[in-house]
C-alpha cells in the first residue's frame, strides 16, 4: 500500500474522535489514533491529508446536500412533495429538524489543524509546497468555521438577545488532537461570535497571501479567499470590507460572470464557469446516491434527454413565489400525448434563470411537478454534481448591498441594474429601502436552490413566512437556531446549549 493511502486511512480512523458516543466531538476515541510524530512528514502524506479535508465537504451533511437543500427547506424557497418523506420536518420548521453539520465539520477542522501543525516537519518539501499546504488548510478551516457559525449562532447583523445567556458563537480550536488524553483535558467553550469571525478573517487573509494563484477551482486560492471574505464580511456587516473583497475577487482571473445562454449552459457543464470555489465529485463512488443527492432532492428526472426515465425523488420543488419569479406553469406541447413526460415543459418569462426549471415525471406518484434542474449529474454519473460554493456573480450582489449600507445608493443601483441586465431584466429606478429590498429580491432569485435564502433572512432578523406549508416563524423563535448536539453539551460543561432545546 502506498504511503499516502496508508495515511489517508489512518487519518480517517482518527476522525472517530467525532463519532464517539460518550465523548465530545472535539475528543478522541483512545482505541483509534495515529502517531503525530511520524504521520505527516512526507509530501505524499501531507497531500493525502489535505485531500481528506476537501473530501469532507462532499458529505450530505455539508455541501453534498444540507447546506443547500436543508437551508432552502427551512426558508421560503420551496415546498416538499412527500415523495420520500424527506425534508418535511425542515420545511415545516419543526423543533430539531434542522442542520446537522457539526460532527463532520469538526472532524475536518481537526484534520486541518493536524496538517498545519505538521507542515514544519515535512521532509523534502519546498517553501512553495509548504505555503500552499498552509494556505489551503487555512482556507478550508475558515470555510468550515464560517459554515458552523452561520448555522449554530446568530449573526453580527442580527442577534436576538432576550433569554440568550452565554451561548455566543461556536468552539474554536486551532490545535488538532489524536489522543484521548489531549482531548479529555480540554473543555473548549463557545467563543464569542465576534471572535469566531475574527479567526475566519485571519485564516482567509493568510490564505490570500500564501496561495495567490490556485491550482483550480476545486482548491482554495487567494481569489477564492477574497470571494469568501466578501460573503463573511457581508454576514458580519463589515460593509467596507465587502466592497473591497468583492472588487478584488471580480478583478481576478478565477471564475467568470456569465449571462444569457452561457449562464444556463454553465449549469450543464461539469465545472460551472462562474465558480470561484466548488466541491468536486470526480468518481462514481463519490456519488451521494438516490436518497440524498442534490439531483435526487430537487428532481425526479434522471436525464433531461428523457424525462420518462425514473430518477430521484424530487422531494423539494419551487413554491408559488419562485414559480412567479420566472413565470413558470406546466405546458404541454400542442398535439402531443399527455402521458409522455417529454411532451411537457413550462412557460417562462424573459429572466434567463427560468431556463433552469422544467416539469418532472410521474413515476414517483406525486404528479408531474415543476422542478429545479441546477443539479443534473453534471459530473457524468448519476446523483453527483460539482457544487459551486462561491459563484463570481455573487460579488456583484454583495457589493451592491454593501454600497447601499454605506449610503452609496447611486453605486448600489448601478451595480444592481448591471446585474439585472445579465439576467435579461430591465433596469429599475429605486432608492431608500425599496432599493435594498430589490437587491435582496435578486439574491432570492439568483440563489434559489443554492442555500442562501435562509441566511439572508437570518442576517436581517426577519421572520420566515410560508403559505405551503403554513408557517410564520418570527426571528425571535428558538427554532431559528438548531440544537448543539447533545453529546457536546453532556460532555463539556463549558458549552451552553442553544435556547429552547
Amino acid at each position: 500500500m502506498k504511503l499516502h493511502t496508508k495515511f489517508y486511512l489512518s487519518l480517517a480512523l482518527v476522525g472517530s474522535l467525532l463519532l464517539s458516543s460518550c465523548d465530545s466531538l472535539l475528543q478522541v476515541d483512545p482505541k483509534q489514533s495515529i502517531d503525530a510524530n511520524g504521520a505527516l512528514n512526507t509530501p505524499d502524506a501531507m497531500n493525502a491529508a489535505l485531500n481528506s479535508v476537501y473530501s469532507k465537504l462532499r458529505s450530505a451533511r455539508n455541501y453534498g446536500r444540507d447546506l443547500l437543500a436543508v437551508s432552502d427547506a427551512l426558508a421560503d424557497v420551496g415546498q416538499t412533495t412527500s415523495n420520500s418523506g424527506r425534508l418535511i420536518g425542515e420545511n415545516n420548521n419543526q423543533p430539531g429538524a434542522h442542520f446537522g453539520t457539526w460532527q463532520n465539520s469538526y472532524f475536518a477542522i481537526n484534520e486541518a489543524n493536524l496538517i498545519l501543525a505538521g507542515i514544519s516537519k515535512v521532509q523534502g518539501a519546498s517553501d512553495a509546497q509548504k505555503a500552499r499546504w498552509e494556505g489551503e488548510a487555512k482556507f478550508l478551516r475558515a470555510l468550515y468555521y464560517f459554515d458552523l457559525v452561520k448555522v449554530y449562532s446568530y449573526m453580527p447583523t442580527a442577534i436576538y438577545q432576550p433569554g440568550v445567556i452565554g451561548q455566543g458563537g461556536i468552539p474554536v480550536e486551532l490545535e488538532g488532537v489524536i489522543t484521548s488524553g489531549e482531548a479529555l483535558n480540554r473543555k473548549t467553550p463557545r467563543s464569542t461570535i465576534e471572535a469566531v469571525y475574527a479567526q475566519i478573517y485571519t485564516d482567509l487573509e493568510d490564505a490570500k497571501r500564501l496561495v495567490p494563484v490556485g491550482r483550480g477551482v476545486q482548491y482554495g486560492s487567494g481569489p477564492a479567499a477574497s470571494a469568501l471574505l466578501s460573503r463573511v464580511a457581508l454576514y458580519r456587516g463589515d460593509w467596507t470590507k465587502v466592497v473591497a473583497e468583492s472588487t478584488t475577487a471580480l478583478a481576478s482571473s478565477v471564475g467568470a460572470v456569465t449571462s444569457g445562454t452561457a449562464y444556463v449552459s454553465g449549469w450543464r457543464a461539469p465545472v460551472n464557469p462562474e465558480s470561484m470555489f466548488e466541491v468536486r465529485f470526480a468518481l462514481a463512488e463519490e456519488s451521494i446516491g438516490v436518497n440524498e443527492s442534490l439531483q435526487s432532492t430537487y428532481t425526479a428526472i434522471l436525464s433531461l434527454a428523457n424525462k420518462n426515465s425514473q430518477g430521484g425523488w424530487g422531494d423539494f420543488i419551487p413554491n408559488a413565489t419562485v414559480r412567479g419569479f420566472f413565470g413558470l406553469a406546466p405546458l404541454q406541447a400542442a398535439g402531443t400525448v399527455a402521458s409522455d413526460n417529454n411532451n411537457w415543459d413550462v412557460t417562462r418569462n424573459a429572466d434567463i434563470r427560468a431556463q433552469l426549471y422544467t416539469t418532472g415525471n410521474t413515476v414517483r406518484g406525486a404528479g408531474r411537478q415543476i422542478e429545479c434542474t441546477k443539479f443534473m449529474a453534471k459530473s457524468g454519473f448519476a446523483y453527483a454534481d460539482n457544487v459551486p460554493v462561491i459563484r463570481k456573480s455573487e460579488m456583484h450582489l454583495n457589493r451592491a448591498e454593501a454600497n447601499y449600507q454605506l449610503k452609496n445608493e447611486s453605486a448600489a443601483l448601478t451595480e444592481l441594474n448591471a446585474f439585472k441586465a445579465l439576467r435579461g431584466l430591465p433596469a429599475v429606478t429605486l432608492s431608500g429601502n425599496a432599493l435594498l429590498e430589490e437587491i435582496l429580491l435578486e439574491r432570492f432569485k439568483e440563489f434559489a436552490f443554492e442555500g442562501h435564502r435562509f441566511f439572508d433572512l437570518k442576517r436581517y432578523g426577519r421572520a420566515i413566512v410560508k403559505t405551503i406549508p403554513a408557517v410564520n416563524l418570527p426571528f425571535e423563535d428558538f427554532k431559528i437556531l438548531p440544537p448543539i448536539p447533545q453529546r457536546e453539551v453532556d460532555g463539556n460543561p463549558n458549552i451552553k446549549q442553544n435556547k429552547g432545546y
